[in-house]
């Protein structure tokens, strides 16, 4: 049996991440990776780059790569890429809000608390601008342009 290495896709996802483990009641291991998504406050321009790479050996065992939000799919797809990449058993995802609104990237996404439409959502890790990440709980925040 081989322990699971769970993924914290940062920044968003700290609080989802630190709850979620300590629900876990089998033994595994934990890494983070930061990823950056050049455009706009809130508008991605398709440009991902890895700026926080894992440290753990993932060859050979299962991981779960554990996100925030899924938005387009396009920063997750990247990253699935380069874990895959790395040899693991099997990687499976999972997302605090599974959101179809502006889904570019066919992504399975195994495990989620939330699916919605549409908005954008802000609290309990998630920011806009680096606001309201603070919040203890998510609200949908109307964004101009």
């Amino acid at each position: 049996d081989q322990e699971p290495v769970l993924i914290g896709v940062l920044n968003g996802v700290f609080i989802f991440f630190s709850d979620l483990v300590r629900e876990i009641s089998i033994p595994l291991k934990i890494d983070f990776v930061r990823l950056a998504s050049y455009g706009s406050k809130h508008v991605s321009s398709g440009k991902i780059a890895l700026t926080k790479d894992i440290e753990l050996s993932i060859k050979g065992k299962p991981v779960i790569i554990v996100e925030d939000i899924i938005d387009t799919g396009s920063t997750l797809s990247f990253l699935v890429a380069h874990i895959k990449a790395k040899e693991p058993e099997s990687i499976k995802i999972c997302a605090l809000i599974n959101k179809l609104e502006r889904r570019k990237k066919e992504i399975e996404i195994d495990y989620w608390g939330f699916k919605i439409k549409e908005g954008f959502m802000v609290g309990y890790g998630l920011d806009y601008d680096e606001k309201f990440r603070y919040l203890p709980y998510i609200l949908g925040l109307e964004v101009k342009d």
